[in-house]
């Protein structure tokens, strides 16, 4: 199955980001390469962008803390296994320690660093970090791979707490929805959606399908026009019917 996932607000759509960039960051630092960890670097600073919004620890402190006020509100519940809710609550408290633990803005001590902070004004311009732009660099480029991830695991381990917290709310909000089989006729499905609260949509395809869907939604309305997949060419609605796999989550 293929997952396509459509954000409704702007801050999961961040989330979103975040997780993405994560990991491709974590996957390009386990690497020995140095092309593999430049791109780990870049990533770093694309991840410093995205998360630059002062607010943004905040609003995953702030809830990370309504969900466990919901998971609270379960206790002494019969049909709740008191082992899993002790430890779901258990890794939202050590979350949120963690995130508000933090000093400063999300991701200050790597703008604090001259030395990224060169590399990262250079690599804004296409084919900027080359070597007799940034000897030193290059230079970091050609240290031994054990060196080169140690440094990149400093830089990233302050940034882990966030991760972490976005991670449990992407998850909790994932889970909060049910699947429900739909069918696009001639590739085009609509529905209402009566002002129903929904913060992410889920969209599952069979690999075997030669369909991508596109996605638009708003509190009124969700409508999915599904193309036939071209690299060359614009994309072209199919004509097929497509059954497809449907889900809102809201937490």
């Amino acid at each position: 199955m293929i997952t396509y996932e459509y954000p409704l607000n702007e801050r999961i759509r961040t989330l979103l980001r975040l997780e993405d960039l994560f990991d491709k960051l974590l996957h390009f630092t386990e690497s020995d390469g140095p092309q593999e960890h430049h791109v780990a670097l870049v990533t770093m600073f694309e991840i410093l962008d995205v998360a630059s919004r002062a607010e943004l620890k905040i609003e995953l402190a702030q809830e990370l803390e309504r969900q466990r006020q919901i998971l609270l509100s379960f206790r002494n519940n019969p049909e709740i296994s008191e082992e899993a809710l002790a430890g779901a609550l258990y890794e939202i408290e050590q979350a949120a320690t963690a995130l508000l633990a933090l000093q400063g803005r999300t991701g200050q001590h790597l703008r604090d660093n001259e030395w990224l902070m060169s590399i990262k004004n250079r690599a804004a311009i296409p084919g900027g970090v080359c070597e007799f732009d940034l000897p030193t660099y290059h230079f970091w480029l050609h240290r031994d791979p054990a060196q080169r991830r140690r440094d990149l695991a400093r830089w990233i381990e302050p940034l882990l707490p966030m991760q972490t917290a976005f991670s449990i709310i992407l998850r909790l909000l994932r889970a909060s929805g049910r699947p429900e089989k739909q069918l696009a006729q001639r590739g085009a499905f609509q529905l209402m959606l009566s002002g129903r609260t929904v913060q992410l949509l889920r969209l599952r395809l069979t690999r075997d399908q030669a369909a991508v869907p596109e996605i638009s939604a708003n509190k009124y309305m969700l409508n999915v026009r599904f193309t036939i997949p071209d690299t060359d060419m614009r994309p072209k609605q199919t004509e097929a019917d497509i059954p497809f796999e449907l889900t809102f989550c809201n937490l």
